[in-house]
């Protein structure tokens, strides 16, 4: 069957159709009214940079940049990242330098995560999606 024999048969029967309703805290905004940063710790960006290793295993490097002073506050090499790495990570960065306005990330599965968009829901961080920055792809040509 589908959904819309469902909804049919459920409208028949009188019963009532549960919705699942995707849980986010909301400070992820869509990236129109983005702003240049003015001060250092305004707007960071967060990318992945990959490669193989000689033994064939990928190897991935989370790459953060401060957008305003084009500073890198780390590159992080792991062979595999969850969301909650990167959240470790990036409270690691925050407690030496400070928590910034925004974050730009792209739509990988370890930056739309529950945990990410957890921990900067608490810290008043918002994640501007979708964002390909090009201070990101600037600094990750070094790497290339």
């Amino acid at each position: 069957m589908n959904p819309k024999q469902i909804y049919y048969l459920y409208k028949e029967l009188d019963m009532q159709l549960r919705y699942k309703v995707l849980l986010r805290w909301g400070k992820a905004k869509v990236c129109e009214d983005r702003r240049p940063a003015t001060h250092t710790n305004d707007n960071w960006a967060m990318d992945f940079v990959q490669d193989r290793l000689a033994t064939g295993r990928k190897i991935r490097i989370l790459t953060v940049i401060n957008i305003f002073s084009r500073f890198s506050p780390t590159t992080d090499p792991w062979c595999s990242y969850r969301g909650e790495d990167v959240v470790q990570i990036l409270e690691r960065i925050c407690g030496q330098m400070g928590y910034p306005r925004s974050i730009r990330v792209d739509l990988g599965s370890e930056f739309i995560s529950r945990d990410l968009d957890l921990w900067a829901y608490r810290k008043g961080i918002v994640l501007d999606f979708p964002a390909q920055t090009t201070a990101i792809l600037a600094s990750l040509d070094a790497y290339r």
